[in-house]
Order: C-alpha cells, then sequence, then structure tokens
C-alpha cells in the first residue's frame, strides 16, 4: 500500500537492510561452525569480527549524524535510542571477548555460549531497527525537508573510509530490491561505479546481475532467460 511517507527520504532504510543481511547470516555461520577445523573456526569468527565492526560504526554514525538532528529539532525524541546505543556498544565488547576466549581455546561450550549471547544480540538488533524506522522517521520527516535529509545523508557519506565502505557494499547490494539496487549504484560518481559494478557481479546470481545491468545499460548474462 502507498501511503504519505512512501517517498520521503528514509536515511535508515539501505542500511539496515545490510546489517539486518549481515546479522543472519553471521548467526548462521555461528551456529552451524566446527570448532575443530581451524579455517572455518577462523573463517567463522572473522565474519563475526567484521559484523561487529559494521554494527559499531552504525551506532557512532548514528551518534554523530542523526540524534544530533533529531535533537534539534524534536529534544528528546531520541534519549531512549541513545541509552540502548550503549547497550549495543557494551554488548559488542563482551561478543568480542567471548570470541577471543573460543579463539584461544575452543569448546563446544563456549561456541554455544557465544551463538546465543550473539542471537540475543541480534534480536534486540531487530527490536531496535524497528524503533529507529517508526519513531526516527517519523521526527525526522516532520522536522526536515527532503532536501535537508538528503544533504544529511550526504555528509554520512562522506564520513565512511574506503574500507568500511567496501563491507558496507558487500551486504547493502545482495540485501536490496533490484530497483534500490539500481538506483544505490546509478547514483555513484562515475569514478566508483564501475569497481562497485565489479563487486555487484560476484555478490549478486545471474538473473539479480542481468535486471542489474539492464537498469546500468550494460551487457547482462548472454543466453539468461528470466522467469
Amino acid at each position: 500500500m502507498t501511503t504519505a511517507t512512501t517517498h520521503r527520504h528514509d536515511l535508515y532504510a539501505h542500511i539496515h537492510k545490510a546489517l539486518r543481511l549481515a546479522m543472519c547470516e553471521t548467526l548462521q555461520q555461528l551456529g552451524r561452525m566446527d570448532i575443530d577445523d581451524p579455517l572455518d573456526l577462523g573463517a567463522s569468527l572473522g565474519q563475526l569480527d567484521a559484523l561487529l565492526d559494521a554494527a559499531r560504526h552504525h551506532v557512532e554514525k548514528e551518534n554523530t549524524f542523526l540524534h544530533p538532528a533529531i535533537e534539534a529539532r524534536r529534544a528528546g525524541a531520541s534519549a531512549a535510542i541513545e541509552a540502548e546505543h550503549e547497550e549495543h556498544l557494551d554488548s559488542i565488547a563482551t561478543l568480542r571477548a567471548e570470541a577471543a576466549a573460543l579463539r584461544a581455546m575452543p569448546s563446544p561450550a563456549a561456541a554455544q555460549r557465544l551463538y546465543r549471547r550473539f542471537a540475543g544480540f541480534v534480536a534486540h538488533n531487530f527490536e531496535h531497527m524497528a524503533v529507529e524506522e517508526s519513531r526516527h522517521n517519523q521526527a525526522l520527516w516532520a522536522a526536515y525537508t527532503d532536501d535537508e535529509l538528503h544533504a544529511l545523508h550526504g555528509r554520512i557519506l562522506a564520513s565512511i573510509g574506503p574500507r568500511e565502505m567496501s563491507e558496507v557494499l558487500r551486504w547493502m547490494i545482495p540485501a536490496l530490491t533490484p530497483a534500490e539496487r539500481a538506483e544505490l549504484i546509478g547514483g555513484l560518481p562515475p569514478e566508483v561505479k564501475g569497481p562497485v559494478m565489479d563487486s555487484a557481479r560476484a555478490l549478486l546470481n545471474d538473473a539479480a546481475w542481468n535486471k542489474l545491468s539492464r537498469a546500468m545499460g550494460q551487457p547482462s548474462v548472454p543466453g539468461l532467460v528470466e522467469a
């Protein structure tokens, strides 16, 4: 159903899709991790490390850019989520410590403890993001024009370094709908678009790549017939 807010600029939509996908895949990986296989253990805990880095960066971006914007025109509207961010940072530190302990001394009990603690972290984050997408978006939409929100988004993007951006796009590209994906990549500067398209090819199946290629005006996969 189309609503009055459907076309408002949503600062949370894409990054939250990326984080949800990253969290779900990391949770699956921890659940099936083979602690008796050093390569699998290392890869699984490495994926967790990357996810926790992304979660920490996300908290920092919201604290630095979004919450001050909300508070400037809707005092107190971000206070509850701000407090939860402190809890998230504490949880991230705890998860890192448990992952380090498991890496140093693998055991089934430690692996299960880490998996279950991370599952709780994911569950809390999903509820947390839902509040941001509803209450915080409503506060931003009521207080700012879309031009102002686009400018705020630009400042957030400018604060992201190349390595962090690469990590974000690794999850964001496959998490988006075909239309969102095409809009995201189509809006990139020309010097960035090529490398991102190369990354997208490695992340997408043939059907998704075909749709993106058509949207970008590039050759698609030869001989692919879509349903």
